[in-house]
């Protein structure tokens, strides 16, 4: 028995096709917001009504088998049965609308083609074709979900998708054989549904392979019966299932397209993604972020600071040991000028004025020397150092006193 041999090519190679291209690092997520697809699919169909051929043929094959008059005739006599099942290749196209992420409606078309046939083989040896052709041309919108991510995927996408249709059938769903054909009722509420599972196998450059495991129930019927196309069939009113259990593969293209979204980065990745050190960096940067480094820097930082104090608490003391010797030394000048400064016999004649000031003036000295002896005050606190002795007065002694009011008194009595 023949089949479409097209169908078949076009299956074989768009199987091929997403086994070649499957690749999970490009595997994303479906943004088409317009696309357009193309579903070839293997389909089982639920066709009960095929055991009404399978006797007409019977029926034909024992008529031609008593018609047999020699034994050589008897064994010329042939025949195939139909097929116990009715599997065959329909094929969909359609247009899909994404009016928000994940949730996509489609319109689309299949066309479906099972077509049986046997030959029976008479006394004479003439060969007799006997065949039946199952014909659908089903309309149906449906809505697809995308599983939410992180639900059932372990990258993050919406892989997963559940999907549900409502069926409508057109002219051209029908039965033809080679007694006759009847056509389907064509209501405008539809009477068929289905629903599938499916998987983003890959998607690549606006390109979107689903694969979709489901089931479809269409049952039609038509105003004329069996009987007008099998021999010896029902007088009833025909019916049939055009729906069945589907395998299928959904190439999709995206017309028109969400932006893609951004990845976000995830401590894991993070934690998988070994650091990068950029290279555009100087050395010194490099050495600055290197933990190890800052360590270092710290600990010699604080080994300079200890330096630092250690240092200036040895000069604030050195500092502190010069003021107390320069203070000692400047006591012991005033002391000695204090000595000189006591009372010596002078000559009556000189001026006392000049031993005054000369006395007045050892102690501003000897301030001086002190002032410039002593060191800048420092940043810390000098040690304690004992009060200067206080300033040394002119205190005359009272034989002086006299002395000098008696040189007065002679000096006036001498004048004219």
């Amino acid at each position: 028995m023949k089949r479409p041999l097209f169908l078949k090519t076009v299956l074989c190679v768009l199987l091929f096709a997403a086994m070649v291209f499957a690749d999970t690092d490009k595997v994303e997520h479906d943004n088409g917001r317009i696309s357009i697809f193309l579903q070839p699919a293997i389909s089982f169909l639920n066709f009960e009504e095929r055991q009404y051929f399978q006797n007409a043929v019977d029926t034909i094959y024992r008529e031609f088998y008593s018609q047999a008059i020699t034994e050589s005739e008897s064994l010329t006599v042939a025949k195939q049965d139909f097929q116990k099942v009715n599997f065959c290749f329909p094929i969909t196209g359609g247009l899909q609308f994404q009016p928000f992420r994940d949730n996509f409606f489609s319109l689309g078309l299949s066309f479906i083609y099972d077509h049986e046939s046997v030959v029976l083989t008479d006394r004479r040896n003439n060969t007799h074709h006997y065949e039946y052709t199952i014909q659908g041309m089903p309309l149906f919108l449906e809505y697809r979900l995308a599983i939410p991510k992180n639900l059932m995927t372990i990258t993050g996408e919406s892989l997963f998708s559940v999907a549900v249709r409502w069926y409508w059938v057109l002219p051209g769903t029908e039965i033809y054989s080679s007694w006759g054909k009847i056509d389907a009722e064509t209501p405008l509420y539809g009477g068929g549904f289905g629903f599938s599972i499916g998987y983003l196998i890959t998607s690549w450059k606006g390109f979107n392979v689903f694969g979709d495991i489901g089931y479809s129930s269409i049952p039609v019927k038509s105003k004329k019966s069996y009987a007008d196309i099998v021999p010896d069939g029902p007088t009833d009113k025909a019916k049939w299932n055009i729906g069945g259990l589907q395998l299928q593969i959904r190439v999709g293209f995206g017309l028109w397209n969400y932006p893609k979204i951004a990845e976000d980065s995830t401590a894991s990745d993070s934690s998988k993604t070994p650091r990068k050190i950029d290279t555009s960096k100087t050395g010194k940067d490099a050495k600055a972020d290197n933990p190890a480094t800052k360590v270092a820097d710290s600990t010699a930082k604080v080994a300079d600071t200890t330096k630092t104090d250690s240092t200036k608490a040895t000069v604030d003391s050195t500092k502190a040991v010069d003021t107390t010797k320069a203070t000692a030394d400047t006591v012991k000048a005033d002391t000695a000028k204090a000595d000189t400064a006591k009372p010596v016999k002078t000559d009556s004649t000189k001026s006392p004025v000049t031993d005054t000031a000369a006395v007045k003036t050892a102690p501003a000295k000897a301030d001086t020397t002190a002032k410039a002896a002593s060191p800048a005050p420092a940043t810390t606190a000098p040690a304690p150092v004992d009060p200067l002795p206080p300033p040394v007065t002119d205190k005359k002694s009272e034989p002086k006193k006299q002395e000098e009011k008696a040189t007065e008194t002679s000096t006036k009595n001498a004048g004219p």
